[in-house]
């Protein structure tokens, strides 16, 4: 196989990164420089902030991927570029900073989908096989997306409301752990119990969709009475309640979703597929109902934002020469 070099960019939120992949499989270097310090204070991520970080932090970066990689731009197939979704001010640094790179070196230019690369994150790791049906579960988004092919996307469920990270960040705050609350969470879960009685809204409905707004409404409410009531509240026990039932969901429609489309694999991905719960319960489903089903699980560093999964993701659109062109611009809103 001819070797083909991607220098990826992933801008779209609070992560800087610069990664070069090469066939889509390799990770060659793979530098991401987190915000999260800046923003914690705040309770979330401020916009104006998270850009002005990467426009200090890009050039750097991807200066630092180039020659962590032993690779100069004269060896680079590509550019690739995170074009949404996520923050428009944060997208337009990627992707400025990649039409620039490919204006300046003549290069191909690609847009990503942020959602895409999440999937194509564990393809850095085990190829992937098709009909799959992907759970995506991060900060801003949760949806259960069908791929019957390298380059087709079918979006089968999603939540209505909060997505499941976003949820988790909420009732952090309530709780008064640091941002993001997802790992507090998790971690304060696994020290408790399941006592608090939650709602698993829409979890016999007869279809794939998901909704945890009213979960965190329930969640603050519980709290808010309780402290009212002076009662005592068990902080543990209320994290393990609350992941039970986002778990629980997230599991039912996606093991029913993976038997009626017949897969052959299961791919959690996003930031909240890090969750240590939501792992477990996971495999735990597929090995008792899916036994012919491959579950693919990325590694940490690669759930959480970074620009290796960009170049993975980039890999398919290089081969099939879908390029983008100079009037590229940031997409704030774009789905799959």
């Amino acid at each position: 196989m001819e070797k083909k070099l991607i220098l990826a960019i992933e801008t779209s939120c609070d992560e800087t990164s610069a990664a070069v992949i090469e066939n889509g499989q390799t990770i060659l270097s793979n530098i991401v420089a987190s915000q999260i310090k800046s923003h914690q204070r705040f309770g979330g991520v401020v916009p104006e902030i998270a850009s002005r970080h990467h426009v200090e932090q890009i050039t750097l970066i991807i200066e630092e991927a180039l020659e962590k990689a032993d690779v100069s731009y004269d060896e680079l197939d590509a550019v690739a570029v995170t074009e949404g979704p996520g923050l428009v001010g944060a997208l337009l640094i990627g992707v400025n900073a990649a039409k620039a790179i490919a204006f300046a070196h003549d290069l191909p230019l690609i847009a990503v989908n942020h959602i895409k690369g999440h999937i194509f994150a564990n393809q850095l790791v085990t190829p992937l096989e098709f009909p799959l049906l992907s759970l995506v579960v991060s900060g801003g988004h949760t949806e259960l997306l069908y791929m019957a092919s390298e380059d087709s996307y079918e979006i089968v469920g999603e939540t209505r409301d909060d997505a499941a990270g976003e949820a988790y960040d909420k009732i952090g705050r309530v709780l008064g752990v640091p941002y993001p609350g997802g790992k507090h969470i998790d971690q304060m879960a696994h020290e408790g119990k399941d006592t608090y009685e939650f709602p698993r809204a829409m979890i016999q409905d007869d279809n794939f969709d998901f909704s945890f707004s009213g979960l965190k409404s329930s969640f603050i409410n519980t709290v808010h009475n309780a402290k009212q009531k002076n009662e005592e509240i068990n902080a543990n026990d209320l994290a393990a309640s609350f992941q039970a039932a986002v778990i629980d969901v997230l599991v039912d429609k996606t093991i029913r979703a993976a038997k009626e489309k017949n897969v052959r694999q299961l791919i959690l991905a996003g930031g909240v597929a890090a969750n240590k719960g939501l792992r477990t319960a996971l495999e735990k489903a597929v090995s008792e109902e899916l036994t012919d089903v491959e579950l693919l699980i990325p590694p940490l560093e690669l759930c959480g934002d970074n620009a290796a999964m960009i170049g993975a993701a980039a890999y398919v659109q290089l081969k099939n020469n879908n390029y983008a062109d100079f009037s590229l611009n940031g997409r704030p809103g774009l789905s799959v």
